[in-house]
């Protein structure tokens, strides 16, 4: 990133204007508009627009465990190449996390890594993440979900826009999370949403949002709850009818986010140019390791991954980097087992050979909007 918001400075007037005109500050009308654009967006009926992406791992997981879609010591399936809060939920409300390998060309698990982990363990859910983009054949990941009677849920919080065999990431599973951290396709500052095309998930997402109760349903729904537990009319707006928290984004996330949303197209196609510009040169050096991309219609591309092939080439090429003054860093988190708090509460050793590659051998540079062609040619410079 170079600046919080696209277009940040006219962003800051426009949003001080807001702060002083609006009548109320906690969420309203700039959220709920929100939550109806990008649905739209990401192709799902519903959205529910929450603090942070991470708030959105968790209240979707606990959104489904109330369903009982999910029950305490659930094994469920994780990318092995994932961020800390995909995995930490998962453990918080007891439930059991089995990283799956990814491929080294995609980045991203893809079927047959899949089919591996179930021959041996049985999957209640799948929290594939959609890494930097890209995506292995999620197509077939779905097939074999829905026919081994696993909730595939996706994790596209670095994917937005990203289109698969011409349908977009975030709308192959039963639900999606998304992140408007700064830095991200858009920014709200901080932000998240899970999107959903089951109305029974989306209405416990949003009760399990704030405290437990139906205030942000539809009237019709909310009644629903108070005839089925026998609650007065007087009570039911203080009544809490399962286990939640209060993630709730404000108004000012909701106004930054519909401001930042108008720019999105421009911003997708942005990046994904910055991607092929830099990705021309990558795959004439062969001290990498190259991605196939084939099946990618539209690459919304995070930021550029450079995968080393041995030790060597890794040390030198992240001097480069560093001696072009160009920010790098580790591929997301790494091989996710290696991470201190997952080898503390997970003591069952598992082997992901590809994801220990990236993790010895990977990092990535920047992609953002903002980038220039000087800034370009740098990184392209790095990369001979």
């Amino acid at each position: 990133m170079n600046n919080s918001f696209i277009d940040e400075s006219a962003t800051k007037k426009k949003l001080i204007t807001f702060i002083k005109r609006a009548k109320k500050l906690s969420m309203n009308t700039q959220v709920l508009h929100f939550e109806k654009k990008f649905s739209l967006i990401v192709n799902q009926k519903f959205s529910t627009f929450v603090n942070s992406g991470s708030s959105a791992n968790l209240v979707l997981l606990q959104a489904l465990k109330n369903l009982g879609y999910l029950k305490n010591k659930d094994k469920i399936g994780v990318s092995a190449i994932t961020w800390s809060t995909n995995v930490m939920p998962i453990i918080q409300l007891d439930l059991c996390p089995v990283p799956i390998d990814i491929n080294l060309n995609t980045l991203n698990c893809s079927p047959n890594n899949l089919l591996q982990v179930i021959k041996k363990t049985k999957l209640k859910a799948f929290f594939l993440t959609n890494t930097l983009g890209f995506s292995d054949d999620i197509e077939k990941i779905k097939k074999i979900c829905v026919k081994n009677n696993i909730l595939l849920l996706e994790d596209n919080c670095e994917s937005l826009g990203s289109k698969y065999k011409n349908k977009k990431l975030g709308s192959f599973g039963v639900a999606s999370t998304h992140s408007f951290y700064v830095g991200h396709h858009i920014s709200s500052i901080e932000g998240g949403c899970i999107s959903t095309s089951s109305k029974k998930i989306d209405n416990m997402i949003k009760i399990v949002r704030a405290h437990g109760w139906t205030r942000n349903l539809s009237s019709k729904d909310a009644q629903g709850y108070a005839k089925k537990y026998n609650i007065k009319k007087f009570y039911n707006t203080y009544t809490f009818y399962d286990l939640a928290y209060n993630v709730r984004p404000t108004e000012i996330n909701g106004f930054l986010a519909l401001d930042q949303i108008k720019h999105l197209k421009e911003i997708i196609n942005k990046r994904q140019n910055n991607f092929f510009r830099i990705y021309k040169e990558y795959i004439k050096n062969p001290e990498f390791i190259i991605f196939n991309i084939k099946n990618m219609n539209l690459i919304s591309n995070f930021a550029f991954p450079i995968i080393c092939k041995n030790e060597n080439a890794f040390s030198k090429y992240l001097e480069k980097f560093e001696k072009n003054n160009i920010e790098v860093r580790p591929l997301i988190a790494g091989n996710i087992t290696r991470q201190p708090f997952f080898k503390k509460y997970i003591k069952k050793k598992y082997y992901l050979p590809s994801a220990d590659i990236v993790h010895k051998l990977g990092f990535y540079c920047p992609n953002n909007y903002e980038l220039h062609q000087k800034d370009i040619n740098r990184i392209i410079l790095s990369l001979k």
